[in-house]
C-alpha cells in the first residue's frame, strides 16, 4: 500500500483536516511554551556539561537536510583540531541499555537508522540515547571528546547549549504555520527568534544557506562498486525513500536525468525483505538512511545515493567564531 504523506495536510493552510485539528494545535503550542518557560525560569533542572554543546535542530517535523549538515560540521570541527562527538536520540532504536556508542556494524533496530549512517561515515564517535545529558557525559568521560554536536534536540532543554542552529527547508518553509497535529511545528514560529543561527536548505538571497551535493551511488552488496548518478541517466529506476521529505530525493534524481518510479514510505520506515520483494526489476536507488536498513537483503542492483552538505562560508565562520579555538590536546575541559 502506498504511503500517504501527512504533508498533504500540514502544508495546505485550508485543508479541512488541518482546520479541524486547530484546537489541538493551540493546546500543543501552549504546552510547548509553558515547558520552555519552565526551563528558562528554573522550574526544571538544566545540566551544563564542561565542553561546548552545539544543537542543530528543526522547528518542524520532517526532513530538512539536518543530519548531513551536522556531519559536515563534525568534519569541519575535526579539521580545526576539535574532538567532537555526535549525540542523538536514535529514533525507533530498541537497545536495552542507554546511552550507547553506535558502531558501524550495529543492527539499525538497536541504534536507529540515522545513528548507524553517521557511525558508518566514521568522522567521529556517535552516541545514542533518549537522554542527551547522559549521551554527552559518556562522550566526555569515555571518549575524551571536547565538543558535542547534537543532531536534533532543539526541544531537549535539559541539556544546556552554547549554540542553537535551526534548519529550515526553503521548499516547505514552516508549512501552514500551525503546531502539531494541525501542522508541522514542534513549537510556535516565534521560537526562531531565540536561536543563535538560522540556516536554510536551498534557495537564494540573504541569510545562511546550504545545499546537498550528491555523490556517486554505491552498491549495497559491495560498497566499493560505485556509479555516478549520470551513469543511470535515461534509465527507468525505482526510487525508494523512507525519509522526512521523499519528494526532494525524487526531484534530485530527476534533476540528474533519471526516469523515476517513486516509492515513498513513512520517515524511518523499517524496511524488510518483503518490501524489497515488491520492488520491480532494474536499478533500485535509495537514500543512505534507508540503505543501512536494506543492506542485509539487498540485491546486486540496489544502490545507495550519498549526499554531502555544503554550508556557506559565512555560516561556518559564525559557528566557529562562537566556539573559538579548539583546546590543545593537553588541555582538560
Amino acid at each position: 500500500m502506498r504511503f500517504i504523506d501527512p504533508t498533504t495536510v500540514w502544508y495546505r493552510r485550508h485543508h479541512p483536516l488541518s482546520l479541524a485539528l486547530v484546537p489541538l494545535g493551540w493546546l500543543y503550542c501552549l504546552v510547548a511554551l509553558v515547558r520552555r518557560h519552565g526551563y528558562r525560569r528554573g522550574w526544571f533542572a538544566v545540566r551544563r556539561l564542561p565542553v561546548p554543546v552545539v544543537v542543530v535542530g528543526n522547528l518542524t517535523v520532517g526532513g530538512t537536510g539536518k543530519t548531513p549538515l551536522v556531519l559536515a560540521l563534525a568534519e569541519l570541527a575535526v579539521a580545526r583540531g576539535w574532538r567532537p562527538a555526535l549525540i542523538l536520540r536514535g529514533y525507533g532504536a530498541r537497545s536495552g541499555a542507554w546511552p550507547r556508542l553506535a558502531a558501524a556494524g550495529d543492527d539499525p533496530l538497536l541504534v536507529g537508522d540515522e545513528a548507524l549512517l553517521l557511525a558508518r561515515r566514521g568522522v567521529c564517535p556517535v552516541v545514542v540515547g533518549p537522554d542527551r545529558v547522559a549521551d554527552g557525559e559518556l562522550a566526555i568521560r569515555r571518549l575524551d571528546c571536547n565538543l558535542l554536536l547534537c543532531d536534533d534536540g532543539l526541544q531537549h532543554y535539559r541539556l544546556a547549549r552554547d549554540l542553537e542552529v535551526a534548519v529550515i527547508d526553503v521548499e516547505r518553509g514552516l508549512g501552514n504555520g500551525r503546531c502539531l497535529p494541525a501542522g508541522p511545528l514542534r513549537e510556535p514560529r516565534g521560537r526562531l527568534a531565540g536561536v543563535d543561527l538560522v540556516i536554510k536548505h536551498g534557495g537564494s538571497g540573504a541569510g545562511h544557506r546550504f545545499t546537498l551535493v550528491p555523490g556517486a551511488a554505491y552498491a549495497l552488496c559491495d560498497p566499493a562498486r560505485r556509479r555516478p548518478l549520470e551513469a543511470f541517466r535515461g534509465q527507468r529506476v525505482t526510487a525508494v525513500a523512507g525519509i522526512g521529505n521523499p519528494g526532494r530525493f525524487f526531484a534530485a534524481l530527476r534533476g540528474a536525468g533519471l526516469l523515476v518510479d517513486e516509492r515513498p514510505y513513512p520517515d524511518h520506515h523499517p524496511f524488510t525483505a518483503a518490501d524489497a520483494a515488491d520492488w520491480p526489476p532494474g536499478p533500485i536507488l535509495m537514500t543512505e538512511k534507508d540503505a543501512v536498513k536494506c543492506a542485509g537483503f539487498a540485491g546486486p542492483d540496489h544502490w545507495a545515493c550519498p549526499v554531502a552538505a555544503a554550508p556557506d562560508p559565512a555560516f561556518v565562520a559564525a559557528v566557529f567564531a562562537r566556539l573559538g579555538a579548539a583546546p590543545r590536546t593537553t588541555d582538560k575541559p
